[in-house]
């Protein structure tokens, strides 16, 4: 009976195993830059020419890219499938930001739970950190650089939740997300009020997800969304309500 030789995994395909699951924790984003194959090499103590040929094959699988004298890059298109010419269109239509907020219900909810149930002190630190940033760009009254802020909180949380399913969808997401908080931004900027209490129910889930309460960081996720939805309803009939009142007075006018 012939003995079944098993070979050992060669040194480069442990180290494409390695790289595979740094892209998929999101350690590495798409279209970012690899670290020097020299630090690289150190980082997992092996020879460069073995790092090199693990760098090849993740190449041939269209995970990374090399460009002649600047360096190897994640590949863009690891991003792609929910930026495509449908999603552009979501984008454009004021009706599909209210279906975008109820999808955001239930997608930042349950990232919102496992932050709480899994987050580590560095992931509580960058949540902070967004969070700050957000009240820096509200300072400074630059409604692109609050919008894009608050996306990258609602990152953080994702990626504290270390699911890497979650976060590579919320990473999709983002371009169509970040136009979503524009937008509503934009409606609600009139109202102080509002604005402030959405600062408070953003608090008040970063508190919940670092106190480590996933119940409750899932529901002031859920009361934070459903009360943006609410300002939104609510100045839209105001609007309407002051465009009735407009076409009445100029049909006063005329008479």
């Amino acid at each position: 009976m012939a003995l079944l030789i098993i070979k050992p995994a060669k040194l480069s395909d442990r180290i494409v195993e390695q790289l595979e699951h740094m892209l998929l924790e999101g350690s590495f984003t798409p279209g970012q830059k690899l670290p020097p194959e020299r630090e690289l090499a150190l980082q997992f103590e092996v020879s460069r020419p073995s790092l090199r040929e693990a760098i090849q094959k993740l190449e041939a699988k269209g995970l990374v890219k090399r460009r002649q004298g600047g360096g190897t890059y994640v590949c863009d298109n690891l991003a792609v499938g929910l930026t495509d010419p449908l999603f552009e269109l979501i984008a454009r239509h004021p009706e599909s930001q209210f279906d975008l907020l109820e999808f955001r219900h239930a997608l930042e909810g349950i990232c919102a739970y496992y932050a709480a149930l899994r987050g580590t002190a560095a992931d509580f630190e960058q949540i902070q950190q967004r969070y700050t940033s957000i009240c820096q760009a509200q300072a400074n009254a630059d409604l692109a650089a609050e919008s894009a802020a608050v996306g990258a909180f609602h990152q953080a949380v994702a990626e504290a939740s270390h699911n890497v399913v979650l976060l590579h969808l919320v990473r999709g997401m983002t371009p169509l997300v970040e136009q979503n908080i524009y937008s509503n931004l934009a409606t609600i900027q009139q109202k102080p009020e509002i604005k402030a209490q959405l600062n408070a129910h953003r608090e008040h889930l970063m508190e919940a997800v670092i106190q480590g309460e996933p119940e409750k960081a899932r529901q002031a996720s859920h009361r934070h969304l459903a009360y943006i939805e609410e300002a939104l309803l609510e100045v839209g009939k105001e609007r309407s309500r002051l465009e009735r009142s407009l076409r009445r007075s100029q049909q006063g006018d005329a008479t």
